[in-house]
């Protein structure tokens, strides 16, 4: 009999400190967010412009540049994830550790600027715990601290294993997200492709400013070909390197 009560207190305990968990962990983001204050830097859309008079990122002429960070708290941040269909809003920390996991989904590896960026997150619900709801097609955003816009949809969802880091860092995806499922023994894993209009808003102007492929063909390489496995535009002359050091 005291043995059962035992256990069903420790049940409810569990469950009291799991629930006090998720609301810290949802406050220290919301805290961070107000901190970083994203929202006046995020740059507009851009307008057509002739060459020389469009306003170029700092990432596109240097895409193999460190992802700047803002320290809020002791802590670095290189950005805000967000994804509408699940209404979340979060800052990504700079590098991830489990104690890091506890405020933040944070960068397991790569770099928005090179299509490659990895995040990972507890399964908070006000974190990552929802990422099985999405569906492809659905949008993610993800916002640099100076405040470039990088947009994706979700192209699949999958389970990879517990210790299946080469899965997880393979397959050219431009953006994973990925959490513990509850146990901890698998990760759910959503799978997405950068949008086709973010990946070309800026390429017209860097080849007319005298840019070479190398910077280009960076940008237009997660496009979709046809049946002809031919890019679906033209214009990419081979240009003088006069612009850029690779």
């Amino acid at each position: 009999m005291t043995g059962g009560l035992l256990l069903i207190a420790a049940a409810l305990f569990l469950t009291c400190y799991n629930l006090w968990d998720e609301q810290r962990a949802s406050a220290s983001a919301e805290e961070v967010l107000l901190e970083m204050d994203l929202n006046a830097k995020r740059r507009e859309e851009p307008e057509p412009a002739a060459p020389g008079e469009a306003e170029i990122p700092d990432y596109l002429l240097d895409p193999g540049r460190d992802m700047p960070a803002v320290e809020v708290d002791g802590s670095r941040y290189i950005g805000v994830l967000e994804v509408p269909s699940l209404g979340l809003e979060l800052p990504v920390m700079e590098t991830w550790s489990y104690p890091n996991l506890r405020t933040a989904p944070c960068r397991y590896s790569g770099s928005a600027y090179q299509d490659s960026l990895i995040v990972a997150a507890h399964n908070y619900k006000t974190h990552f715990g929802r990422l099985k709801e999405l569906k492809p097609g659905d949008e993610v955003r993800f916002t640099d601290t100076e405040g470039n816009v990088f947009r994706y949809v979700v192209a699949k969802l999958e389970t990879l294993g517990k210790y299946d880091v080469e899965a997880m860092v393979s397959g050219g995806w431009t953006l994973t997200l990925f959490t513990c499922t509850y146990g901890g023994q698998s990760r759910v894993t959503v799978r997405c492709q950068r949008q086709t209009f973010d990946l070309l808003r800026y390429g017209s102007f860097l080849s007319a400013f005298g840019f070479c492929d190398h910077v280009t063909l960076h940008y237009q390489s997660a496009l979709t070909f046809d049946d002809s496995n031919e890019p679906p535009f033209s214009g990419i002359e081979n240009l003088p390197c006069h612009r850029c050091h690779f």
